[in-house]
């Protein structure tokens, strides 16, 4: 070890979540989120040796979104499900890659709370080696005498008991919050564990980048194109400089550490936009404003839109508050 490591506080994240597990929460919520967290490790060990494993390339098959299935995506699923159909500590799940909720197996105990997640978000990039990303939401469950249902699913990002994600760069980290600050963990190979590395992450000022798809530019409104001017140059703008890595929770994770906005705005021909409200954009407005910014549609906080399906769709704009703020203001909404 390390000698410099010898005086410092050494936190696995099985302590942390003990220690600062939400109000009314008991063991089984740390026993979820240390599930959540050996399933991260799992999926690590397989995106860390993609090139050396028959895992890289398409399943073969498309998603309830319409999208080609990556091998990766559907083994990320498959371990999130195997790990927690059974502990007694869920009432029912859904995944971005299944079209309806997935209800846990007859014959296993009926859990309090509700999981939702993206096994493997922006596994487009997952041939070419660019970072990838988990991301996940909890909530309680509606009715303690009845299995899960659609409803305990459907549920406003406000409700939302945790929320977080896993990135898989050139460190696996696992970033949550339980509505006490949002607190990164980095996952150490040698010992096989999440450390703290990261408490209370807060988006600094001034806020360094925004994050778009600029490709897009012709399918965006007037307003919103205005505001992409705003972000880079003006008398007040913030001459933000553009970084875009197109894997959703890359793109978050760097604004969350440097400051800054990730937009993913309405099209013309797409009012509804693209990302999901219940597995992407309720769960990284949660954490958005756990790290005092903000996540908006456009028009409301994301928070308060509650899903009437399990895979709709939003406009999104989540980072520094100032940031969001000013693009509703932009979009004419306040």
């Amino acid at each position: 070890m390390d000698i410099s490591l010898q005086s410092k506080k050494i936190v696995t994240i099985e302590r942390f979540i003990l220690e600062n597990q939400p109000v009314n929460a008991r063991g089984d919520f740390t026993n979820l989120m240390y599930d959540i967290a050996l399933a991260a490790k799992v999926i690590a060990h397989k995106t860390n040796r993609a090139g050396l494993l028959p895992i890289l390339g398409r399943a073969g098959a498309t998603n309830v979104q319409g999208e080609d299935q990556q091998k990766l995506d559907v083994y990320a699923d498959d371990v999130l499900y195997k790990l927690c159909d059974h502990t007694g500590r869920l009432c029912v799940m859904a995944s971005e890659e299944r079209e309806d909720i997935i209800p846990i197996p007859e014959g296993y105990e009926k859990g309090k709370y509700v999981l939702v997640y993206d096994p493997l978000d922006g596994s487009s990039n997952i041939d070419v080696n660019v970072s990838i990303g988990t991301i996940f939401g909890i909530f309680r469950t509606l009715d303690l005498d009845r299995r899960g249902r659609l409803e305990d699913c459907l549920q406003p990002g406000r409700d939302l008991l945790a929320a977080g994600y896993v990135l898989y760069g050139s460190s696996t980290m696992l970033v949550y919050s339980t509505g006490k600050g949002v607190h990164g963990f980095t996952l150490d190979p040698d010992i096989g564990e999440f450390l703290l590395s990261h408490e209370n992450m807060r988006f600094p000022e001034p806020p360094a980048y925004y994050s778009v798809n600029h490709a897009y530019w012709p399918r965006w409104s007037p307003q919103v194109q205005a505001y992409m001017k705003w972000l880079r140059d003006g008398d007040d703008s913030p001459n933000l400089s553009e970084r875009y890595i197109g894997s959703l929770v890359a793109d978050f994770h760097r604004n969350l550490l440097r400051g800054g906005v990730f937009l993913y705005p309405a099209e013309l021909r797409k009012p509804q936009g693209k990302l999901r409200l219940l597995y992407e954009a309720a769960p990284l407005a949660y954490l958005a404003e756990q790290a005092g910014g903000y996540g908006s549609d456009g028009t409301q906080s994301l928070l308060n839109v509650k899903p009437q399906s399990l895979h709709q769709r939003v406009p999104a704009y989540i980072g520094n508050r100032t940031l969001v703020e000013k693009a509703e203001a932009m979009l004419g909404t306040k």
